[in-house]
């Protein structure tokens, strides 16, 4: 099912991304919008979380309040830019400065300027007028990459494989998103396949109970992931599960030893299932910036990376790395971000993005 169906897009504006063929697959099943879980109760490993938005706040006034530290750091430079008015050759290359220091990118900044240079090249401009033709070219260029998760539960399980550094808020992610599958209907398992941290397994089994999830644990710290990973499918295939989650570890400060620990995991988990994962999601901190674009190549390195999911726009000034992120790779983008409150993770819509990145209603 589309994962874009359930969480409420506003907007209609982007079609579902087909289901991979397979003979067994039925069609997604659309479903409707369910809250998000509660986070579990604060611990030393788990922070409070923010306060929770008021429930009659919309989803796209909580984008683009989580995105307001990005908009004041694309915005504030229109301010000396619009002085000259006229968009001659100066202003546009104070503009795609603006651009790239705003986390854009050089590709996406440059792409976005020759689009100025071709319909408003000497034009007088007004502040309202740049945000919205920034907003149209920005909306071009993540419309192709928003495109939804297909969870299949014909698949029995779909398996995604979620993989990403430490922080990125990848058990977080899985659990969100665990929890609006199983209030469809689906039955979910977790793996908590970051056998190293106990504070991720410990976390992730608190979801699980909150969720009914099917918790597949580790025997000890540090115990194989891979093997973790083979018990965990062979079980969830006998007990008729519908999706499992696996987290992973996300050390990079030895990235051989990581590369070989995911490339295992899929090797063996294969055994059960040969198409497994069906899915791989690369979960990005946006606070990072400029990072993240090497974040996607090392994992794009090591597995089939498949989709992104972004998280904490909210704390961060750097949510122009989206656009970046879509101008270099492609990938989809499924899900975004913008708080720990129980609405704050939907899916990605570029126009609704792009018009909470430039601050527009």
């Amino acid at each position: 099912m589309a994962l874009r169906d359930f969480f409420g897009r506003l907007r209609g504006g982007n079609a579902p991304q087909p289901a991979l063929e397979e003979p067994q697959a039925a069609a997604p099943v659309p479903v409707q919008d369910a809250p998000l879980p509660e986070a579990p109760a604060p611990t030393a490993e788990t922070p409070p979380p923010e306060a929770e938005a008021p429930a009659e706040t919309g989803w796209f006034a909580r984008l683009k309040a989580g995105l307001s530290r990005s908009t004041t750091k694309l915005t504030d430079s229109f301010v000396s830019l619009l002085h000259k008015r006229r968009l001659d050759d100066e202003a546009l290359e104070e503009l795609e400065e603006t651009l790239i220091t705003a986390d854009l990118g050089v590709p996406a900044s440059r792409r976005i300027v020759e689009g100025f240079r071709r319909t408003r090249f000497g034009k007088e401009v007004t502040e309202e007028e740049v945000k919205t033709a920034l907003a149209e070219e920005i909306a071009a260029i993540l419309e192709p990459v928003a495109k939804p998760l297909e969870v299949i539960p014909a698949r029995a399980p779909h398996v995604v494989l979620v993989v990403g550094v430490n922080g990125t808020g990848k058990t977080t992610t899985i659990a969100k998103l665990g929890r609006h599958y199983a209030e469809q209907g689906l039955k979910i398992g977790f793996v908590a396949g970051d056998t190293f941290r106990a504070a991720a397994v410990e976390q992730l089994q608190v979801w699980a109970g909150r969720t009914s999830a099917q918790f597949f644990a580790p025997s000890k710290p540090g115990a194989d992931a891979a093997g973790l990973a083979f018990d965990a499918l062979t079980a969830a295939r006998a007990d008729g599960l519908d999706l499992l989650l696996v987290d992973t570890a996300g050390r990079l400060h030895n990235k051989s030893a990581l590369m070989e620990q995911l490339r295992k995991i899929i090797r063996v988990i294969r055994r059960v299932d040969e198409a497994a994962p069906h899915s791989v999601l690369l979960v990005l901190d946006a606070t990072t910036g400029q990072n993240a674009i090497q974040q996607v190549k090392v994992f794009k390195e090591m597995v089939d990376v498949t989709g992104l999911a972004v998280t904490k726009l909210d704390g961060s000034a750097k949510g122009g790395v989206v656009v970046a992120l879509a101008q270099e790779f492609g990938l989809p983008v499924h899900v975004v971000g913008v708080g720990e409150t129980d609405q704050d993770l939907r899916a990605f819509a570029a126009w609704d993005f792009a018009r909470g990145l430039l601050g527009l209603d």
